[in-house]
């Protein structure tokens, strides 16, 4: 019998709260088990030579299935 995937990523959109986000994650059925702040960068190029420089970051929590 195949384990069915209780696991789920859920991601603050650009225009989205942290509490607009939980709500949205209460009433799909998960709970978030883990918060995790994830780093965006701009890759540039200066003189032939590729830089990343940091532009912002990404709210993601780690959910599971009630």
């Amino acid at each position: 019998m195949p384990k069915k995937n209780t696991r789920k990523r859920y991601e603050v959109a650009e225009n989205e709260t942290i509490d607009q986000c939980l709500n949205r994650m209460k009433k799909d059925g998960y709970i978030p088990v883990r918060r995790s702040e994830e780093p965006v960068f701009r890759e540039t190029m200066e003189n032939g030579e590729k830089n990343f420089e940091p532009v912002g970051r990404t709210i993601v929590f780690h959910a599971v299935k009630q």
